[in-house]
């Protein structure tokens, strides 16, 4: 099974089958020939699709917030692979009921600092919607100048529990699975871990030239014969469901797809 591991962004490929042993080089997701090459090696053959799994592995920054207003500021100079896991990362880490809120940034304003006008703000931000990272850094911070310019007394209240940020990189697995038609994910879908999912179809959108979900990308190859399926697709939400539910939903899109009478 080949291994990499990735940030959400500098990207980070792993020769060899474990970390240990493995040659690292890094490149920039920004990049579009590093983009080529990677899209090239995680896909192989543009007819076929290979289906890869993945885990979120934690790393400590140092950076530490106790009030509002230091928070501004460690969030203004952060990598943004802290942004990605304080949004996504939850979505990997199992438990056992549902988040009160969708984003890490959210609950501990509402939990540390006590504001639940804010933390209802961070919580509808849906990253998905931004066009990268930075776009929904710059978000973040422009709600919290308006929210300290609306009440003051924010700069000086102390959090009862201060917000460590947390960075994260991506360990990808190659599965040796491979698809060569559309219909086949009819049926695999509803049998890909959770992990895979994630992979596929949300860290997908900042691997693929234009801010698609693997398999939008891989019909894409097909020419125009499966543009309404790419359609419908792009409009699900994959932020505000749990990985379970998403995947559910991919599946039953596929299934009602490719069930349905062809013209």
């Amino acid at each position: 099974m080949n291994t990499r591991i990735e940030k959400p962004d500098t990207r980070t490929r792993l020769q060899g089958g474990s970390p240990d042993s493995a040659t690292v080089a890094t490149r920039d997701a920004t990049d579009p020939t590093s983009r080529a090459q990677r899209k090239e090696s995680a896909d192989g053959d543009k007819k076929f699709f290979s289906i890869k799994d993945c885990a979120l592995v934690a790393l400590a920054t140092g950076k530490k917030a106790r009030m509002l207003q230091e928070f501004r500021s460690q969030l203004a100079d952060i990598d943004a692979a802290s942004i990605y896991h304080h949004f996504w990362g939850g979505l990997l880490l199992p438990r056992f009921e549902e988040r009160e809120y969708n984003n890490d940034f959210a609950a501990w304003i509402r939990h540390g600092i006590h504001d639940a006008v804010l933390a209802e703000r961070l919580a509808a931000l849906a990253p998905a919607s931004f066009p990268d990272l930075e776009a929904l850094r710059r978000e973040i911070i422009e709600l919290v100048d308006t929210r300290l310019d609306e009440m003051e007394h924010l700069i000086w209240t102390r959090a009862t529990g201060q917000f460590e940020f947390i960075c994260s990189q991506i360990v990808v697995f190659d599965t040796g699975r491979q698809l060569a038609k559309p219909a086949e994910l009819a049926t695999a879908l509803s049998n890909l871990t959770t992990s895979s999912i994630f992979y596929h179809f949300i860290d997908a959108r900042r691997r693929t030239s234009d801010g698609r979900d693997d398999f939008s990308d891989w019909l894409t190859g097909f020419g125009n014969e499966f543009v309404s399926l790419q359609e419908q697709l792009a409009c699900i939400d994959p932020y505000f469901s749990s990985l379970s539910e998403l995947r559910e939903e991919l599946a039953l899109l596929f299934t009602a797809y490719f069930q349905a009478p062809r013209s």
